[in-house]
């Protein structure tokens, strides 16, 4: 668990409530904390919180854009001036950059949160609450917007749907990592003990994305073959009767031009954690 080592003497009041906020939710999540254990954590009364705040959703409203509006400033600009520099040579690794490079360099400012930063980004992201989803999803919507388009510049040969798709896996498990309890003793076994800071992490977590973004459409008869071999083994089970209901796997991506009524004229919200969310379309499943 991620403590503050605030006290009364360094930060005023609504400081020490938003930290404590953000402590909280990196490590419980939305639906699970509460004004009790923000107060307590804070070493605030409720009185405080409510004259700050008004309301729960009103406090965790604030701790996000303390955060997340400096971050996708950072993230426009950078993106910016790539489009400035390059124009139509724009590259998806150009797009993960302006993503990325922002992130990590709050996460070494002391005074954006630091190394916990990026565990905002993805607790953020992962966090299952509609409540959460939706302020992204306001807050956000253009920045969100801005990326898809930059992608889709960049990967043109994707229709937006599969492009949608795609974002939305890449970030999800990207996300996945960022927010985990756990990631970095996993790092320290799979590295067997070999150090890797946050921007070799970063670094090998984009190249796999660059290479899920930019892989070739489905082959329908590898999608076939997959959808046997899930036959045979759910075979007598309900499982295959799901396979089943879910029609040929076979189907070709539709082009852009016939996408109008099944994917949204802009993208969801930008940034849950690391990035910019893929099409609200994509996110339904989440």
């Amino acid at each position: 668990m991620a403590v503050r080592t605030t006290s009364r003497t360094t930060g005023d009041t609504k400081t020490r409530i938003l930290d404590a906020a953000e402590d909280i939710f990196v490590d419980l999540g939305f639906e699970a904390m509460s004004l009790r254990q923000i107060t307590s954590r804070a070493d605030v009364n409720l009185a405080a919180v409510n004259y700050h705040f008004g309301s729960k959703e009103a406090l965790i409203h604030a701790m996000l854009a303390r955060r997340l509006d400096r971050l996708n400033e950072e993230r426009l600009a950078l993106l910016d001036r790539f489009d400035a520099q390059l124009g139509p040579r724009l590259t998806c690794e150009h797009v993960l950059g302006a993503m990325f490079i922002p992130a990590l360099r709050l996460s070494r400012d002391p005074h954006a949160g630091g190394r916990a930063f990026l565990k905002l980004l993805g607790r953020a992201y992962t966090d299952p609450s509609a409540f959460i989803h939706d302020f992204l999803n306001r807050h956000y919507a253009s920045v969100a917007e801005r990326f898809f388009e930059a992608f889709q510049r960049a990967l043109p040969h994707l229709p937006r749907e599969e492009l949608g798709w795609r974002l939305h896996f890449a970030i999800g498990a990207l996300s996945g990592v960022l927010a985990g309890a756990d990631t970095d003793n996993l790092l320290a076994e799979f590295s067997q003990g070999r150090s890797m800071n946050d921007l070799q992490l970063i670094a090998r977590l984009a190249s796999l994305m660059v290479a899920a973004l930019k892989a070739p459409l489905q082959d329908p008869a590898q999608l076939n073959a997959f959808a046997a071999v899930l036959g045979e083994a759910a075979e007598g089970s309900d499982a295959a009767a799901g396979i089943s209901a879910c029609g040929a796997l076979d189907r070709q991506p539709r082009t852009d031009a016939g996408m109008e009524s099944a994917a949204p004229s802009q993208p969801a919200a930008a940034t849950r954690p690391v990035v910019t969310q893929a099409p609200t379309q994509a996110r339904q499943t989440h």
